[in-house]
């Protein structure tokens, strides 16, 4: 496919017509309640971050679009490696509150909201998941140009560790090292599970909420969408009560990142199959990351996400010398960084270190561990509870 094929146009949202403010009076909810909630959450942070709003262009729309963004420490010494978050499906900068002070301490630190998320452009995706999944790494390279980072650690959550992956084959020499927390999107569908047998209502109700987006439910639910993320979802608000003091802080930032127009949600379906699998997996392109480019892997030993890709990828790079490290941490689920934020934040501060010192990773660095095909689970204190065999 074409490069000009693949940089399809990208429409701007922002003069859309008179729908849009219906649609906007019935979900309680506008871009200035979303930069409260925003607010909000960042004034738990120990130490304020600078946040504003980044304007880009690319060769995929004609209208500038706007890039929020995050930064923290960035005048840290010199040899100390900027790292850059990406947040995951559904979400924003604002649930990085549990890291942002750990992880920026000896460092710059900068998160955005990934481009048709949060409070940043929601302009319309390509349908087409190749060009959808492009059009975010080239906002994301605009970004990078705009705020003029040089080279950096990319660490990405759930669909921020795809699109991180994705960035780090198409923009080698910018990165140092990829950390991929729990990331969405790289095995292959599982065709050996038993095919079960369906009833055609079932059929019927799949086939009918099929040009839905992920979160339509939310939106149509209008003024009851509120109390919805409170309800369905109280786990999530349960994983920020050490540092947020009120859990109502939590759930209206997200209704408010996700009552929005779908715009990245729209992408997110553009380049999901069904059953939650990527429609181009990435451990079918994981040769395409440079060989020099160290991975760390980052799991929740209770997550649905299948850890046992992250294995697989490592025997496949093992073959090219090239470093791939699993951490597992007992205890904690998909939302690994929220989950057990502490022992998140000291294995990504260690990692960062070394990079800094410029340690050499390669397969030689493995542990005894590591070697025998098995990764350590840590605990709260980052120390190895047991070994799991792959």
């Amino acid at each position: 496919m074409s490069e000009k094929s693949i940089n399809e146009k990208v429409v701007d949202t922002s003069h859309r017509t008179n729908w849009i403010n219906d649609w906007f009076q019935w979900c309680p909810t506008s871009t200035e309640l979303l930069q409260q909630a925003e607010t909000k959450m960042f004034s738990y942070l120990k130490t304020p971050p600078e946040v504003t709003s980044v304007m880009i262009t690319s060769n995929v729309q004609t209208d500038e679009c706007k890039i929020r963004s995050l930064s923290a420490n960035k005048n840290a010494e010199d040899n100390a490696t900027p790292l850059v978050l990406l947040h995951g499906f559904a979400s924003g900068i604002g649930l990085w509150v549990l890291n942002i002070d750990s992880l920026s301490q000896d460092r710059p630190l900068y998160a955005l909201d990934i481009l048709g998320f949060g409070l940043s452009s929601r302009p319309v995706f390509s349908k087409d998941s190749e060009m959808a999944e492009n059009q975010f790494v080239e906002s994301i390279e605009s970004w990078r140009k705009k705020v003029g980072i040089k080279n950096f650690i990319l660490l990405g959550h759930s669909m921020g560790g795809y699109l991180a992956a994705a960035y780090s084959i198409k923009y080698p020499d910018r990165i140092k090292h990829l950390i991929l927390a729990d990331p969405w999107g790289f095995p292959t569908p599982d065709l050996s599970v038993p095919k079960i047998e369906i009833p055609m209502w079932a059929k019927a109700i799949a086939a009918m909420l099929r040009p839905f987006n992920p979160l339509a439910a939310l939106r149509a639910a209008g003024p009851w969408g509120p109390n919805m993320v409170k309800r369905l979802r109280p786990d999530i608000l349960r994983k920020f009560e050490a540092v947020v003091s009120d859990p109502s802080d939590v759930s209206n930032y997200i209704y408010h990142c996700n009552a929005q127009y779908p715009s990245g949600e729209a992408a997110f379906k553009a380049m999901s199959a069904p059953f939650g699998w990527a429609n181009r997996p990435m451990i079918q392109r994981i040769s395409d990351i440079r060989q020099d480019i160290p991975i760390t892997f980052i799991y929740g030993a209770k997550s649905w996400i299948d850890s046992n890709c992250g294995f697989k990828i490592r025997s496949l790079r093992e073959k090219q010398n090239s470093f791939v490290d699993i951490k597992m941490i007992d205890g904690a689920g998909h939302h690994v960084y929220a989950d057990k934020s502490d022992v998140f934040n000291e294995i990504v501060n260690s990692v960062c270190k070394q990079i800094d010192k410029n340690e050499i990773f390669s397969t030689a660095d493995f542990t005894s561990l590591d070697v025998s095909n098995k990764t350590r689970i840590v605990d709260d204190k980052n120390e190895i509870l047991a070994t799991k065999t792959v």
